[in-house]
Parts: C-alpha cells; structure tokens; sequence
C-alpha cells in the first residue's frame, strides 16, 4: 500500500521570475540627460572655481570669464572621458575616471591658495578612493573583454 509523503508545515510560495530592472525613461530623457549633466555639472564647477578663486571677495569680469572657462573646460573634459572611456578594458575605463576625478579636483583645490604639493596629495587621495570605487564597479559589471555582464 502506497503512503502519501509528508507535507512541510511552511506555506510553499509561488517564484516569480524577476526580470531585468526595466527603462523607465524614453530615448528622450536619455538624449536630454546626455547633454544636461555634463552641462549642469560644468557651471557647477565653473561657479564653484569661481566662488573659491576670489576668495570672498567682489565678482569681476574676469572672476565670471575664469568661471566660464572652467565650465566650458570641465563640460568638453567629461564628455570626452564619457565618450572615451567605454572603448576600454575595465582597468583602463576606472583609471581614466580616475584620473578625470583626481584632476578636476586637485584643481578645484588649488584655488584654495594651498601649496602646489598639498594639491597633489589631495587629489591623489581622492583619485585613490575614486579608482576603489570605479574598479570594483567595473569589475563585478563586466566580462574580462569590457562586455556588461548579462546577469
């Protein structure tokens, strides 16, 4: 005579797959925020250079044309790294945002009036723990030829 096997007293629940985390966001949202961030984030770092550069002091023609500059500067740099650095391997890809990080800071740094030496060390901190994030990033993300990973 056959026996039914015991049931376990836990509610069984049913899986439901999870699917890829889904694009909320159109093409559009993506074309505008392509070229709002590098936009936005340049006169935020042009303001901020400025505002450390005079110091307090009155605004000038010239502290508003540094402040531009520096915008424009940034802007050109980031997109040119964002453009750039997916054609690497994942090393190379962390290094160049790090050294884009380290540089833009170190920068922004110098304009406090601090050494030329004290700059670089800051900055290289800040490169260092931006290479921590970035690498771990790009590792846990990528196959070993640079392809996002498809889990």
């Amino acid at each position: 005579m056959a026996h039914a096997a015991p049931a376990s007293s836990a509610p069984k629940t049913p899986r439901i797959p999870t699917p890829s985390t889904p694009d909320v966001f159109d093409e559009r949202s993506h074309t505008i925020a392509r070229w709002a961030i590098p936009v936005v984030g340049g006169l935020l770092y042009g303001f901020w250079a400025a505002a450390i550069n005079r110091s307090g002091g009155p605004i000038t023609g010239w502290n508003i044309l540094f402040g531009f500059v520096c915008a424009i500067a940034f802007a050109a740099l980031y997109i040119g790294v964002r453009m750039l650095a997916p054609l690497l391997k994942r090393e190379l890809h962390a290094v160049l945002w790090t050294a884009f990080a380290g540089i833009t800071f170190g920068f922004l740094y110098s304009q406090t009036g601090e050494t030329v030496l004290r700059s670089t060390f800051m900055a290289l901190g800040v490169a260092a723990g931006v290479f921590a994030v970035t690498f771990y990033r790009y590792y846990t993300h990528e196959d070993a030829e640079g392809h996002p990973d498809p889990r």
